[in-house]
């Protein structure tokens, strides 16, 4: 695939560059806890509800204006996960039952749908580390099925569903613990609805299922090869474009081009690192850095030397940038990118 197809962004928080806070307060959608919702009665609940509802889907309107403001090449977006607060907990369903309220998630979410595919802008989602699909414990396999139920749904009302990653939209999760093993994921991605089968996709992880772990799964689930937590776990391997892995890990996706993660170790622990050289596991790891100091994430996409070699791999993947200062990690990205000529500048519209 050119390199001119490729695209990468941020995920689910907007950064204003200016700091300011009323703007990411509109950015950046809300929540309201169980215990909130436990405490008042059913018509203030579904008020409370509501109003946070409103707030959410307005935000994810103009989060996607602001990706589609940029080249084609940007347009990739991980929605939060918290869009639908309570939305599987015993509390929450009888109020999204409500028809005012099934009404406006339903409305609100085909309109971003709308919106989404008419800038051409790429959708993933990514539930949290506790949705655990190879369980052994049923109740915990239970909720790891509603989470991605939910998702589906989400995705499903945006109108990207129905067949195998429609528009490339995904749902991402990790492969869970290690008593299980793959032989427990499969079980329990047998357990889901078509619709959840053909979003999921699984990642690698640096603690109990790297990407050599995840590679049997790539006959029936697309994989995410997240590059940083590649590097902490083998303790220092870059992964390049031409590893034989790679290929297994494109060919999963089945014709979809993939998506990859990638972030690099925070600048502050790294301070004297020179930025134009990769990071290396051993040198650090003598001066006393762990492997927890390793794999927290940046704020920034400080390394050039990584984001030329992310550069690299865009010839095969979109990325999510998970650095903590999101879409202005993506700038950083971007500059590279540009300067390596994976991707080049849009042409000038002109006077």
């Amino acid at each position: 695939m050119p390199p001119s197809a490729a695209r990468f962004g941020w995920c689910c928080q907007y950064v204003p560059p200016d700091g300011d806070a009323g703007l990411a307060r509109r950015m950046n959608p809300g929540t309201v806890t169980i215990a909130t919702l436990s405490r008042l009665n059913p018509a203030r609940a579904e008020e409370k509800l509501t109003e946070v509802l409103r707030r959410n889907l307005q935000s994810l309107h103009l989060q996607l204006d602001e990706v589609a403001r940029h080249p084609a090449y940007r347009r990739l977006l991980r929605v939060n996960s918290g869009l639908l607060p309570a939305y599987t907990h015993e509390v929450g369903r009888p109020l999204y039952r409500q028809p005012g309220v099934q009404a406006l998630v339903r409305s609100g979410l085909e309109h971003v749908g709308r919106k989404a595919m008419a800038a051409d802008i790429r959708i993933g989602l990514h539930p949290d580390q506790y949705c655990v699909l190879n369980s052994a414990n049923p109740s915990t396999l239970d909720n790891a099925v509603a989470e991605l139920e939910y998702h589906a749904d989400i995705l499903r009302m945006m109108g990207l569903t129905g067949g195998w990653h429609p528009r490339g939209a995904h749902v991402n999760i990790h492969g869970g613990g290690r008593g299980e093993g793959i032989a427990g994921f499969r079980r329990g991605y047998g357990l889901l609805s078509e619709d959840a089968r053909d979003l999921l996709t699984v990642e690698n992880d640096e603690m109990s299922f790297g990407l050599d772990d995840l590679l049997p799964l790539a006959d029936s689930v697309p994989i995410v090869l997240d590059l940083h937590h590649h590097w902490v776990r083998t303790q220092g391997e870059y992964l390049r474009p031409d590893d034989p892995r790679i290929a297994v890990v494109a060919g999963s996706w089945r014709g979809v081009r993939p998506v990859a993660h990638i972030s690099v170790s925070r600048e502050d622990l790294l301070a004297d690192w020179p930025a134009d050289r990769l990071p290396d596991y051993t040198a650090l790891a003598a001066r006393g850095l762990t492997t927890r100091d390793l794999r927290a994430h940046s704020q920034r996409m400080w390394n050039h030397a990584v984001n030329r070699l992310v550069a690299e791999h865009l010839s095969w993947a979109d990325f999510e940038v998970e650095a903590k200062a999101k879409n202005l990690a993506v700038d950083d990205l971007e500059q590279d990118a540009l300067l390596s000529g994976a991707i080049s500048a849009p042409a000038s519209a002109g006077p």
